[in-house]
């Protein structure tokens, strides 16, 4: 697995997952399952995309039962075409019947955040700028989400509150000013770690200069705020723009000379991949 897909981390999400979807039986499996009889059914791709989360998919069955068999056709960060067959299962009716819902929840929920990440992806390929993702994740699934954009062809932001400091409104409030929070944070975190500012206004990002962030976020400014704010920073930051960052406008804010746009658009607004799971003859 990739290196934001832990195994272990991974198993102990699926495990925690079936026990809740499970519950006390499957009993609409337990009663008419036959142990002894092999299932074999193909995975395929209703609708275009990248796909993704075939690992976790994977383990979702051995998790179940080591001895149900994924065959995969595809690799993640493939591009899929309506008809496509992705993988064949074979194994046990019980395991695959009771596991079927939570492998295509998690696949379907990846593959439409790497298929609508890279619609970002592709709009300023011929800019500077990189797309990442913010920490506005759904909870507990944060790496699935991560990874999923990752694949999409974006770059990712600080992965939780302690890779990166990040000072905002509220946090430059309770100390005053932003040279106040900077001054606080620098004398206490470790070398390694980077400052970054959420700055609304150029007298922000003026202040923020002079107190060396290493990075300074152009909060839901306009296009020509951007611009005047790239020019004042002049390379001595890093500039990430935030905020109303759709597809049709984030050209547009690559076009201002940003090294970084983020969006939480790149999870929360994603559709599940139409992915169909169908029992084969054989």
């Amino acid at each position: 697995m990739n290196f934001l897909l832990n195994d272990f981390l991974v198993k102990k999400h699926i495990e925690y997952a079936l026990l809740e979807d499970i519950g006390y039986g499957d009993i609409s499996t337990d009663f008419i399952a036959d142990d002894n009889k092999i299932l074999n059914i193909e995975l395929k791709t209703r609708e275009d995309g990248i796909i993704c989360g075939l690992s976790v998919f994977r383990m979702v069955f051995q998790v179940l039962n080591p001895e149900v068999c994924v065959e995969f056709f595809f690799k993640d960060g493939d591009r899929i075409k309506a008809g496509d067959v992705i993988a064949k299962i074979q194994g046990s009716q019980r395991s695959i019947l009771t596991g079927e819902r939570l492998a295509l929840n998690y696949i379907q929920k990846m593959s439409g955040i790497s298929t609508y990440t890279n619609l970002f992806v592709e709009k300023i390929k011929d800019y500077k700028a990189k797309i990442v993702d913010t920490r506005k994740n759904t909870p507990c699934f944060r790496m699935f989400e991560k990874y999923a954009i990752k694949v999409g062809g974006a770059t990712l932001h600080r992965f939780n509150l302690s890779d990166c400091v990040m000072l905002k409104d509220n946090h430059i409030a309770a100390c005053g000013s932003i040279a106040a929070a900077v001054k606080k944070v620098r004398d206490n975190i470790s070398h390694a770690h980077k400052i970054e500012i959420e700055c609304d206004t150029k007298e922000q990002v003026e202040q923020a200069l002079e107190a060396g962030a290493d990075i300074i976020m152009l909060d839901n400014m306009t296009l020509d705020d951007m611009r005047d704010c790239v020019e004042l920073i002049a390379g001595h930051a890093i500039v990430e723009a935030s905020g109303g960052v759709t597809l049709d406008r984030i050209a547009d804010i690559a076009s201002c000379g940003v090294d970084i746009i983020s969006s939480g658009a790149l999870c929360n607004k994603a559709q599940t991949l139409d992915l169909a799971f169908d029992y084969i003859e054989c």
